[in-house]
């Protein structure tokens, strides 16, 4: 029985993707998490990264934009720097990858490894520093050739709502007549008959548009508060009529999903092929937004002898991206969202004839929208005057049209036994065009005529890896000897052109332009050389250790300054192999491990984007007529800055239990970021606002959880259950001695000590009970808080709001197998933060004249009245603008919430059945993605950001479909 047990212990070790190799799971020093093919299949996503929300322990994405096609932002362990990047490294199929990741079918992939610490990690060098995403795609297995079709159909819709905002005409109108009342009687001491009549007089003016027909003489709203009986909505000015319109169901709807796969695999001892071809079409939820791919997939290997074996890995997409842009801008005037979710409910969105109907443009023979300004009508919109996002985005195109070739080719030879030489070329070509057209008839381009932008984008790299790896037993001692040599080169080049005052209506190119023609183009080159070392070493299969190092270079320091060196070491025991446990029944596998490592990241960004040559002053071109003018500096380098160095220590426990049935994970991690790459402000005088540096330390530490539990599992009947949960606690060590240990930018506060992750803020005192005004914290000269209505005063005496991270984050859920049906469920979740609700800020305005035409949120019912004077909600006031919504922490909401990431149900069909046929296997099934969301408060998504969230932004969709599997 004991035999027995080994045997099958020892099957079920799995081996596993890392760096440069494969190691069994049990033989495994480092912390590394594996997403499978299983998983992903049932995921909906037209990028990768977004099937990592809550299946990863270690591992959070946000994301702000829901635009089919883009990726989720995904930080492994935190946040470990203040201005460089904290992207993770990609390799597919075991090549850096820097290319637009959506280009990868998520069919065409086997695993997703997730390497996280210095042991797994620290052979990339200078790009792992964030943490390494392997992404492996499918092989053929031997056997005849497997064909496999896999079709799905279904729609995406909107998944978070609007807040809870006013739909009503007449209560918005209401509303806003009490911000005026209190005005008069309050600021200008009318009288309240007075007050009455003043604040009937600044109704339509304050929107901009009179909706409302009345009879002579009489007001909109009477004395009681209330709208006048006698009015009727809807009113003409003998053009045009004007009735509010619903801009959500206007702008925002649901549209089609469609997926079709077809992959074909097979091999022999000698020759395994597997080759894909895919079809996406993922459209938005607002007009002329989507994505589209087509891919193909060709994976070869050949052992041509018993010591030369070569093959590929090549991947071509050709996508469309109907790219709209401002969606995530937001206080954009092309905005939807924005428009969509804050608006006021007292707007038409279309232009009607006076008569009420819809008028249509002659040309198109759509509907005229309106733009609210003055020229679509005769009356002019107070909120976002000049714009209307559905006619923009119906009218006007912009699209990313993408050809993209993802390649790899090796060759291995095996001269002796346990020597292994090989060589990898990787190479990676994006071509993207990207097409401009606003319209010559509607919106803020008509008077140019419209407008034409045309952009050639190329991207390309090139990676070489020149490996050897030797393995070799002396008795129970055993030796992995891994040396190598890597180099690689990345450019982008960029070249534009626009024009205005289009001659054919809808052509998009610039030499259908008249006038304002121009263009420019820019190139930006990086280059890396690394040089890589390993060696694993481990007795009788019980202790192991592993030693790596890598020497890297990198093209964006200066030369004296380029080299780093990384290392890591590690060692881990298999304790349930020793004698004291080998009669332990219920341990099936136990091990523990630790490693300390240093990595490097060169990564500084410059106003969020790639910095290629920090260490360079960096200028402006100009001149004319064949004469150069002195270049305007606009960077300052510094020849001085290096690498940015991540410590990295790692402890813990891989188990298997129980028979099998309870298998998991348990580490604590600790990673410090010192010599921190920064762009610290200088005064202007020096002529330039900033310098870059290597500056401070950082910390990021928590405990990981990692849990699959099988409570049954037989014959016909199979029961999982898995869950992670992620423990982060952010601080900043050290930041630049001239900074005094504290450095506040904007609403932002890092302090020695303390959580990157915290606001700087007003802090909110309630409300007057006497007054109804707002009051806030301020501070005496002796440094005594005391409470004032001055919101200039508390300005001066802003408070830190602590640490706004989640306490814990991660994810769970359950899948079930029973005579052929299949059911799973998957959430993801986080609890105990903290986040700033821009979006409720701005809903519960005060009513000033500035927020005129902008919604409110219900809760403003609870504003403070004379008769409901014990409230937290200040009064309405049109002539207050830094009253009821100023920022402070009354914003600060939790970041909780509970995701239903995907419910998959579906039905194999027995193989007596379809064996008949000629099939392997027919499965139907309905799967749904991003089913619900539950948070603090109706509308919120805490998952857009780490410390704040909008809904003006492209929303988070929900995607339902149904498909079928076939095989034979």
């Amino acid at each position: 029985m004991k035999v027995f047990m080994k045997v099958d212990s020892e099957m079920l070790d799995e081996v596993i993707v890392v760096a440069y190799g494969t190691a069994k799971k049990s033989a495994f020093t480092g912390s590394a998490s594996v997403v499978k093919a299983d998983k992903l299949e049932k995921r909906q996503v037209s990028n990768i990264t977004n099937a990592l929300s809550g299946s990863v322990a270690g591992v959070q994405t946000t994301s702000s934009n829901g635009q089919p096609g883009t990726s989720a932002t995904v930080r492994i362990r935190g946040i470990g720097s203040m201005a460089s990047s904290s992207n993770p490294l990609y390799v597919v199929d075991g090549i850096p990858f820097d290319g637009d990741i959506s280009s990868i079918n998520s069919q065409d992939i086997e695993t997703m490894t997730v390497l996280k610490d210095a042991a797994a990690a620290a052979l990339y060098g200078a790009r792992g520093a964030n943490g390494v995403i392997l992404v492996t795609t499918k092989k053929g297995k031997d056997g005849n050739a497997r064909v496999s079709i896999d079709a799905r159909w279904g729609s995406n819709s909107r998944q978070v709502g609007k807040y809870d905002v006013m739909e009503n005409p007449d209560t918005y109108m209401e509303t806003l007549y009490k911000a005026h009342y209190n005005a008069a009687y309050y600021k200008l001491g009318r009288t309240p008959e007075a007050a009455h009549t003043y604040a009937n007089a600044q109704l339509f003016p304050a929107i901009g548009y009179q909706i409302y027909t009345l009879p002579q003489g009489e007001g909109l709203i009477g004395m009681d508060g209330k709208i006048n009986p006698n009015a009727k909505l809807g009113y003409s000015d003998g053009q045009y009529y004007y009735t509010p319109d619903d801009w959500t169901d206007g702008t925002i709807s649901s549209q089609m999903r469609q997926e079709y796969n077809l992959s074909v695999s097979g091999g022999t001892d000698r020759l395994n092929y597997y080759f894909s071809a895919g079809y996406l079409e993922d459209n938005g939820v607002i007009e002329n937004s989507g994505f589209n791919r087509i891919s193909t997939r060709l994976n070869v290997d050949y052992q041509a002898k018993k010591w030369l074996k070569f093959g590929t890995s090549l991947g071509y997409t050709n996508s469309k991206s109907k790219y709209p842009g401002d969606q995530t801008a937001t206080a954009s005037s092309g905005n939807a969202f924005l428009l969509a979710n804050n608006i006021a409910p007292v707007y038409p969105m279309y232009v009607r004839n006076a008569d009420g109907s819809l008028a249509y443009d002659k040309n198109s023979g759509n509907k005229i929208y309106d733009y609210g300004d003055g020229s679509s009508t005769n009356s002019t919109r107070n909120f976002m005057s000049m714009s209307n996002p559905k006619g923009d985005l119906l009218y006007n195109k912009e699209e990313y049209l993408m050809d993209i070739l993802n390649g790899k080719w090796f060759i291995e030879l095996s001269p002796i036994e346990g020597l292994k030489l090989t060589g990898s070329l990787g190479a990676y070509i994006d071509n993207t065009r990207y097409n401009v057209l606003g319209n010559k008839y509607y919106g803020q381009s008509a008077s140019y005529g419209g407008t034409a932008q045309q952009e050639h984008i190329r991207t390309s790299a090139f990676n070489q890896q020149y490996l050897a790896t030797y393995k070799k037993s002396f008795g129970m001692n055993n030796f992995d000897v891994l040396l190598g040599y890597e180099s690689y080169d990345y450019r982008y080049e960029y070249s534009y052109a626009t024009g205005q005052n289009l001659y054919k209506d809808y052509d998009f190119t610039v030499n259908n332009t008249i006038d304002n023609k121009r263009g420019g183009g820019a190139r930006d080159e990086y280059s890396t050389r690394g040089i890589i070392s390993r060696i694993n070493y481990d007795f009788d299969e019980k202790y192991f250790a592993s030693a790596s190092y890598r020497r890297d270079a990198s093209s964006r320091f200066h030369p004296d300054k380029r080299w780093g060196n990384f290392w890591s070491a590690s060692v881990a025991w298999v304790i349930s192999k020793e004698a004291f446990l080998e009669n332990t029944e219920w341990i099936d596998m136990l091990k523990l491990k630790a490693s300390f490592g240093q990595q490097g990241n060169d990564a500084l960004l410059r106003n969020g984007y790639a910095n290629y040559y920090p260490y360079l002053d960096q200028y402006s071109m100009t001149g004319a007529n064949g004469i150069f003018s002195d270049g305007t500096l606009y960077y300052k380098g510094n020849p001085d800055i290096t690498w940015e160095k991540s410590n990295s220590f790692n402890i813990g426990t891989d188990f298997t239990l129980l028979n099998h049935k309870l298998e998991g994970t348990i580490e604590y991690f600790n990673r410090k970021t010192s010599d921190m790459l920064y762009n610290k402000p200088v005064a202007n005088s020096n002529g330039y606002s900033s310098i870059p540096m290597n500056i401070g330390s950082m910390t990021n530490s928590g405990v990981e959880i990692e849990l699959n539990y099988t409570p049954i599992d037989i014959n016909n009947l199979k029961w999982n259950i898995f869950g992670n949960a992620t423990f982060l606690k952010n601080k900043v060590n050290k930041l630049h001695p001239d900074l005094n240990g504290e450095l506040i930018s904007g609403s932002r506060i890092y302090r020695e000590g303390e959580s990157m992750y915290q606001l700087y803020l007003v802090k909110y005192a309630g409300v007057d009970p006497t007054t109804g005004q707002s009051l806030f914290w301020a501070k005496d000269d002796e440094g005594n808080a005391y409470t004032t209505a001055d919101y200039a005063v508390a300005s001066n005496c802003k408070e830190a709001t602590g640490d706004l991270l989640p306490t814990v984050y991660g994810g769970f859920g359950t899948s079930l197998d029973f005579y052929g049906f299949d059911f799973s469920i998957q959430f993801s979740y986080q609890l105990g933060g903290k986040l700033w609700d821009y979006t409720y800020q701005d809903l519960m305005h005060g009513g000033s004249n500035s927020n005129a035409g902008y919604n409110w949120h219900k809760d403003i019912a609870k504003a403070w009245t004379a008769e409901n004077p014990n409230t937290d909600v200040p009064r309405l006031c049109a002539t207050e603008n830094y009253d009821a919504g100023s920022s402070s922490d009354r914003w600060i909401v939790s970041s909780n919430y509970l995701s239903i990431n995907n419910i998959t149900l579906g039905y194999t069909l027995p193989k007596r059945i379809v064996r008949n046929l000629g099939i392997e296997s027919l499965r139907v099934y309905g799967a749904a993605d991003n089913v619900a969301l539950f948070a603090a408060r109706k509308g919120l998504d805490p998952r857009q950001g780490y410390v704040s969230s909008t809904t003006s932004t492209y929303g988070a969709l929900r995607s339902i479909s149904a498909g079928v599997k076939l095989t034979f």
